[in-house]
């Protein structure tokens, strides 16, 4: 019954429409008061679950991408990619996914991504001929790579809600290779998707314009190679790293570029506190939900009843990226990230996979619910810069989904796409 609760109070909140933090909280509290206990150990493992060192990464991160979003910094990616890929038929489209895999470096937020690239290139797309569904769906699956290639907050959430015993510098290391993948399945779809339907290709500006592209392009994409450097070689933790981070990106907007203004410095710092807000009181109510699934052993049964439905890893692997795929579609990612580790890292643990491996798996299975409706954050921002209706867009989408899922197979069964650049820096 305590179970029935949590969860059905959950899910009726989330139906309809309390925000996830509030219904995660409320959910906890209403089991905890059924279960005899007091009301304050809800409160007790909120504080508990906020009140981690690490965590301070976390706003440094988001900061650091608002800092970006809003001092120019994806214009210089944009125009980057454009003088280097932008004469392929249909060569926006690759552009788009080019510019975001860079802009995902940076910003490590697949929202300020579509947010930051989206305003540049969906009217651009639009003005050259390119559909709108194409240029939403591209822009929207595109965005997702920033979830993968580090630095990323979600990374740090899921080492948290794994127990804080994986390395996030590994993490960061383990997305690299599915984040570059997932882009390059998606360059694919867009390419083909461009040919069918008669795309036209950019001018190439020529060598010089490449060059002097890269280097206006530099100082922004130092950025990942500075955090992820520093904290390869031990100079500094990932948590400095990401205070570092936000620096630089403040000293180069501001000083180096001159293109932070003073509305833009406001707007970053507001956006930043605001998501940090956001962010903290999920990670704090999700804990308090944790600590329920612990004590009514949701873990073990978890285990047992997938154990009993198949003892091939194959197949329990593909249950539970099913699983991940749909919750995807209901619920946000870092509640979801905090929810469904306790439940299915023991379960994958227990069939041989790593659980570096899992995180990436994860990764990518709740990325796609954020370009999935009916809650998929991602896909709304999309749809709004381009002035669209969700259904238009959803219908088109399918290609770039396929070539996400193609991505996902290959990371969920062959693990050397997520374990081979952490076995060899880390040594």
């Amino acid at each position: 019954m305590s179970l029935l609760i949590l969860f059905g109070s959950l899910l009726l909140m989330v139906i309809f429409g309390v925000p996830v933090a509030f219904a995660l909280g409320l959910s906890a509290l209403f089991t905890l008061l059924y279960d005899g206990l007091p009301a304050m150990v809800a409160f007790q493992r909120m504080a508990a679950g906020m009140n981690i060192f690490a965590l301070l990464a976390i706003p440094f991160f988001i900061y650091a991408g608002e800092l970006m979003l809003h001092g120019g910094i994806a214009e210089r990616l944009v125009r980057f990619a454009n003088a280097l890929i932008g004469h392929i038929r249909g060569g926006l489209g690759l552009v788009n996914v080019l510019a975001s895999m860079f802009f995902g470096g940076i910003s490590g937020s697949a929202v300020a991504d579509a947010s930051a690239l989206g305003s540049i290139l969906i009217p651009m797309m639009k003005k050259r001929g390119y559909d709108t569904d194409y240029a939403v769906n591209v822009t929207i699956t595109a965005a997702t790579t920033g979830i993968l290639i580090p630095p990323s907050h979600n990374m740090i959430i899921y080492a948290l809600a794994a127990g804080g015993g994986i390395s996030v510098a590994a993490l960061f290391l383990a997305g690299i290779v599915p984040g570059i993948l997932i882009g390059l399945c998606l360059m694919v779809a867009a390419y083909v998707v461009a040919v069918r339907r008669g795309y036209p290709a950019e001018t190439f500006p020529g060598v010089r314009m490449l060059m002097l592209s890269f280097v206006g392009a530099v100082p922004g994409l130092l950025l990942a190679v500075i955090i992820m450097g520093g904290v390869l070689t031990g100079v500094f933790t990932v948590t400095e790293s990401a205070a570092i981070g936000a620096i630089y990106a403040l000293a180069i907007t501001l000083l180096v570029f001159r293109s932070l203004s003073w509305a833009g410095f406001r707007r970053a710092t507001m956006n930043a506190v605001r998501t940090t807000a956001m962010v903290m009181l999920v990670i704090g109510t999700a804990n308090a939900f944790g600590y329920l699934l612990a004590l009514h052993q949701v873990p073990a049964a978890t285990l047992q009843l997938l154990s009993g439905i198949s003892d091939n890893p194959i197949v329990t692997l593909l249950i539970i990226n099913i699983a991940l795929l749909l919750l995807g579609c209901i619920m946000d990612m870092a509640p979801l990230i905090l929810i469904c580790t306790p439940i299915f890292l023991p379960v994958v643990v227990a069939i041989g996979m790593d659980p570096i491996q899992f995180g990436m798996v994860m990764m990518i299975n709740l990325a796609l619910g954020l370009c999935t409706p009916p809650v998929g954050s991602v896909l709304f921002v999309g749809c709004a810069i381009a002035k669209c209706r969700i259904e238009d867009t959803v219908k088109t989408v399918w290609p770039f989904y396929l070539a996400m899922l193609a991505a996902l197979l290959l990371v969920t069964y062959v693990p050397a796409f997520s374990l081979t650049v952490p076995a060899l820096l880390l040594r």
